[in-house]
């Protein structure tokens, strides 16, 4: 089975070069840095000595700064990939091969996810050192992780089809970055305010909302916060035709796949007149 030449290509520039284990060596610095700045300012008025039962707090911390720096990662990889070809003028030299456009999408889409999913293993140890306390199951580290890569894909995907329909790679990266903020905080600020304005005082608490509910179950802080046992902003609410983690993973992949689908078809060459153009 021949692989794809685009992915092929992506993934040499990609590995071979001085700048992956120095980026892989910058993320574990940072990721690193903080949770030990966590400790410290943690445990600093605490006794001599380290307290199992705060790995907890730890493995909670750790996951959180983990998406933080993957929504600031992953659409600055993926921002750019189309709209830097048309930049140095070699989209069109793509466009002409035997490739067609979702092959195209799909081959840097998929180096740009390998990269990011590479930076995520290379955090095991951290969590290892974690799991060596307890405080969590080896189920929620899964699910954390399980998480983590639906949430790379969605916001990949996003960044691609910005990529695709920008011309310019620094317009694409703003709307890019833009879209992931509204994900991360539009959503639970929107679900808030809905829940407030719906909300009836009383002896008796009101029933979440559906559109609040569902804001909230669309949310990957929210969503991440679950999975790691913790309680949700509008209380626990209800399931939603299945559980909260099967609405974000069932909704969120499906979007992100009509996102490559129609960035893909964004390459395609329009006809016109007889004439066969592509787009600038």
């Amino acid at each position: 089975m021949k692989l794809n030449p685009v992915l092929l290509r992506e993934m040499r520039q990609r590995f071979r070069t001085f700048r992956t284990p120095l980026i892989v060596s910058l993320y574990l610095l940072v990721v690193g840095g903080l949770c030990l700045g966590y400790i410290y300012l943690r445990w600093r008025h605490m006794p001599g000595f380290y307290q199992p039962g705060r790995s907890r707090e730890l493995f909670i911390t750790l996951s959180m700064v983990q998406l933080i720096l993957l929504a600031f990662v992953t659409p600055g990889l993926t921002s750019g990939a189309i709209s830097a070809e048309r930049e140095k003028q070699t989209l069109n030299v793509l466009l002409v091969t035997r490739l067609k456009p979702l092959g195209i999408v799909a081959g840097k889409m998929v180096s740009s996810c390998a990269f990011m999913v590479l930076l995520i293993v290379a955090t095991l140890p951290l969590y290892n050192v974690i799991l060596l306390y307890g405080g969590f199951s080896p189920g929620q580290m899964l699910g954390v992780f399980a998480f983590y890569l639906v949430t790379i894909f969605l916001f990949g995907s996003v960044g691609m089809a910005c990529s695709a329909f920008f011309q310019r790679t620094g317009p694409s990266t703003v709307a890019a970055y833009g879209v992931v903020f509204a994900v991360m905080v539009g959503t639970i600020l929107l679900g808030g305010f809905i829940y407030e304005v719906s909300r009836v005082p009383g002896p008796v608490p009101a029933p979440v909302p559906v559109i609040s509910q569902l804001l909230q179950d669309l949310n990957p802080p929210v969503v991440m916060m679950r999975i790691l046992g913790e309680g949700a902003p509008f209380g626990p609410g209800r399931d939603l035709v299945m559980p909260y983690w099967g609405i974000y993973s069932a909704f969120y992949l499906l979007v992100s796949v009509l996102l490559l689908v129609w960035s893909a078809a964004r390459l395609k060459p329009r006809r016109a007149g007889g004439r066969t153009t592509w787009r600038q």
